[in-house]
């Protein structure tokens, strides 16, 4: 996997791209010379781990038959300053499934823990570092 960033302006704004061609902003905070014009860097580690364990969720619960109508992920992450550094790593991050349709509750929980232990490639990622948890709702 290959991604190039290019800046484009005098401040911390990049345009990232990958193999999807798709662009994405990066960008600093107001506080540091950015000027908001992309998400920051931590806030995307978190969206790629929010959508790596949606679409695994999702292809499982159709396997299963299950009618998903609406899917959102809040995903929230601790983080800890290490000592000696400026650096803060996620300690703990917590995925909020809220899934709309006619799910079973078992069926769900089976396709989170599949998409945790087995699938998503960013929980193995940040396993390594990172406590993840979940929690879930189902709306009819």
């Amino acid at each position: 996997m290959k991604v190039t960033l290019n800046r484009k302006n005098e401040a911390l704004h990049f345009e990232a791209l990958g193999a999807s061609n798709i662009i994405v902003n990066i960008d600093g905070s107001p506080e540091i010379g950015g000027i908001n014009a992309g998400a920051r860097p931590m806030e995307l580690l978190l969206m790629g781990l929010g959508g790596c364990t949606a679409i695994d969720i999702l292809l499982i619960l159709k396997k299963q038959r299950q009618n998903v109508l609406d899917i959102q992920i809040v995903v929230e992450g601790n983080r800890v300053k290490i000592e000696g550094t400026e650096m803060t790593p996620f300690e703990n991050i917590n995925l909020h499934y809220i899934l709309k349709g006619s799910l079973s509750e078992d069926k769900l929980i089976k396709a989170i823990e599949l998409s945790m232990d087995k699938y998503c490639s960013a929980t193995a990622q940040f396993n390594k570092t990172a406590k993840i948890t979940y929690t879930y709702e189902i709306k009819e």
